[in-house]
């Protein structure tokens, strides 16, 4: 089982910058793939960017350009790097890591707001 805590939301002003970081404990050496997810209130839950063991990523269309997603494996994190936010990137931002064995693990949750 790998656990994961997430920190580094806020309240922003569109055009500011966040950087969402997410540290993986457990059985860390089993995962495969990490990501970040975000979530408003009525809607499901959605990708914005994932990054595979081997480094390739894939973001959501919303935020191509604009935000980036990096591992550290060493150090069993992932960070999400949000520049020029918008207010509709507003949401709770949710880490998810899945396995090698197709387990599936999500953090808390972290709010980023974006005011105009």
């Amino acid at each position: 089982q790998v656990q994961l805590v997430e920190s580094g939301g806020g309240s922003v002003q569109a055009g500011d910058s966040l950087r969402l970081s997410c540290a993986a404990s457990g059985s860390t050496l089993s995962i495969n793939v990490m990501g970040w997810y975000r979530q408003t209130p009525g809607k499901q839950r959605e990708l914005v960017a994932t990054i595979t063991s081997g480094g390739s990523t894939n973001y959501a269309d919303a935020v191509k350009g604009r935000f980036t997603i990096a591992r550290d494996s060493a150090k069993n994190m992932v960070n999400l790097q949000m520049n020029s936010l918008k207010p509709e990137d507003t949401a709770v931002y949710y880490c998810k890591v899945e396995t090698v064995f197709h387990s599936v693990s999500w953090g808390q949750g972290t709010q980023v707001t974006v005011s105009s």
